[in-house]
């Protein structure tokens, strides 16, 4: 009886030495790839045909290129001897080049013009910006005295997108484009200020970004309104760490990027990654809800009778990516038979099939190989060598618990393979992280989805940020706010992208 009790407690303790090994290797395997692995999804494809990077035998005779001589005139800077302090604190020293504009007068135009005379001249400055480089505004507006009241009048110098600041426009775009698109932090680009020979504060930069963006707050909850009215959704969610939690610790907090059927993107901000946050956000959408297979959506389609949840494939297809070290033959056949689901996509894609088209297409081609996954999926779990803690058992799990949502793209033409699309959409968030590490606040993090709602739409529309953010920051005070609709990316694009406002740097240089 003790012999076969010893025996049994041996072969579970050498399961459980087994399934230890496996998953150290995993870890390890894990681990080589993050250090020196590729990140890219794409498989890899050796092409014969094209040479070796270290191959210079087809190189080594060639003549050295042509060269020529590029010369230019660059017009000499104005010399100025004050220290250059404005009247409203603007500092700069004598390597800023400076823009003079004259304005006139309207009491100087038609017949009453010999009623006045100009005694002074009055100097408003702005701080703009050309792609690179600071330039400062000069407006010289005449000081008028009427002859027979002598009385003293002046016209007023242009309206600013901020009241009572110092900044153009082209300024308040550029912060914009530099920090979010570009993602150079704030003290950054006052090095770069400062390099140049212009002295502001930090916080002066701050104010203005914080300001800019809240003009800019209503056009983004219009265009999410908008969003919600498409049939097809897709959502996602990413970490950004805002807010203090404790002595020397941020919050995790998390955007929720929405992406609509007219390539338009939302990105929502929440303190917790729970399902709370997509109940509130898609109270009143109806359609179909493509996602990540993340459980908080599965939570809130339980309650939605009128939401149909799709799955994405590329999820599905990381998970057997994991378990190739482990099981290497059968992992390959299982992406391989996905690589194929793709081909058809490619094709789809690349014929621009319509709709129903799209159907037949996946009904004929997609829909078998679908079955035929899913019936592979089920020999392997039968396989007895097949132990839970395996990666490749826990991808064949993950298809069976999402098999209908998998094959909700198969019905609807509308429905994407997966969520790719929203995911390079996510993009700008773990490259801002890089340089500015994380947001100082929440109301920060919130910003921080209000601009790049806009700024990432933009690029799915081929609009460019910067005419954009530059027409929009001075239509916003004279637009009727009950067509704030007409201001995001997508239908500016249609309205205004044809004439857009200029910044008076732009007027200049036409």
């Amino acid at each position: 009886m003790n012999t076969v009790t010893k025996q049994a407690v041996s072969a579970e303790q050498f399961t459980q030495i087994l399934e230890e090994n496996q998953r150290l290797k995993q870890e390890n395997n894990w681990f080589k790839q993050q250090l020196f692995g590729r990140k890219s999804e794409k498989r890899r494809v050796e092409h014969a045909q094209q040479p070796s990077l270290f191959d210079f035998s087809s190189s080594s005779d060639s003549l050295p290129a042509p060269k020529e001589t590029i010369t230019y005139q660059r017009r000499k800077t104005k010399s100025r001897n004050d220290n250059c302090v404005t009247e409203q604190g603007l500092r700069y020293d004598d390597t800023v080049p400076v823009e003079i504009i004259e304005l006139s007068a309207p009491e100087l135009q038609g017949k009453q013009a010999h009623q006045y005379e100009i005694i002074d001249t009055k100097v408003t400055h702005r701080l703009a910006q050309r792609p690179g480089s600071y330039v400062v505004l000069e407006y010289r507006r005449p000081v008028l005295k009427h002859k027979a009241t002598q009385t003293l009048s002046t016209p007023a110098a242009p309206a600013s997108v901020l009241e009572n600041s110092i900044t153009d426009v082209s300024l308040l775009a550029g912060l914009l484009i530099d920090k979010f698109v570009y993602h150079m932090p704030l003290y950054r680009q006052h090095q770069r200020l400062k390099q140049s020979g212009i002295t502001v504060s930090r916080t002066s930069l701050t104010n203005w970004v914080k300001r800019a963006i809240l003009l800019l707050k209503p056009i983004a909850h219009a265009q999410l309104q908008q969003i919600l009215q498409s049939k097809v959704l897709a959502m996602d969610e990413t970490p950004i760490k805002a807010g203090k939690k404790s002595r020397g610790k941020m919050k995790t907090t998390w955007f929720w990027p929405l992406y609509g059927e007219q390539h338009e993107v939302v990105f929502g901000w929440s303190q917790s990654r729970g399902s709370e946050y997509v109940k509130q956000v898609l109270k009143d959408f109806k359609g179909t809800l493509l996602t990540d297979g993340y459980a908080a959506y599965d939570c809130f389609v339980k309650d939605r009778q009128d939401i149909t949840l799709a799955q994405c494939w590329a999820h599905t297809r990381r998970y057997f990516i994991k378990a190739q070290e482990v099981e290497p033959e059968r992992a390959e056949q299982a992406l391989q038979m996905i690589a194929r689901l793709y081909k058809n996509e490619a094709h789809i894609q690349n014929k621009s099939l319509d709709n129903p088209n799209k159907l037949v297409y996946r009904s004929l081609h997609s829909k078998p190989l679908v079955d035929t996954f899913f019936n592979w999926c089920y020999e392997q779990r039968q396989q007895v060598d097949l132990m839970p803690s395996n990666p490749l058992s826990k991808a064949i799990a993950y298809v069976e618990n999402h098999q209908a949502q998998l094959q909700v793209y198969l019905s609807d033409p509308d429905v994407p393979i997966d969520t790719n699309h929203v995911e390079r959409t996510l993009r700008p968030i773990p490259m801002g992280k890089k340089n500015w590490l994380f947001a100082w606040s929440e109301v920060g993090a919130e910003h921080i989805g209000i601009i790049q709602t806009l700024l990432q739409t933009c690029k799915l529309q081929n609009v460019d940020p910067y005419r954009y953010l530059v027409d929009v920051l001075q239509r916003i005070s004279i637009h009727p706010a009950r067509q704030v609709t007409d201001l995001t990316p997508r239908l500016w694009k249609e309205n205004y992208a044809k004439a857009p406002l200029l910044s008076e740097l732009d007027r200049l240089e036409k």
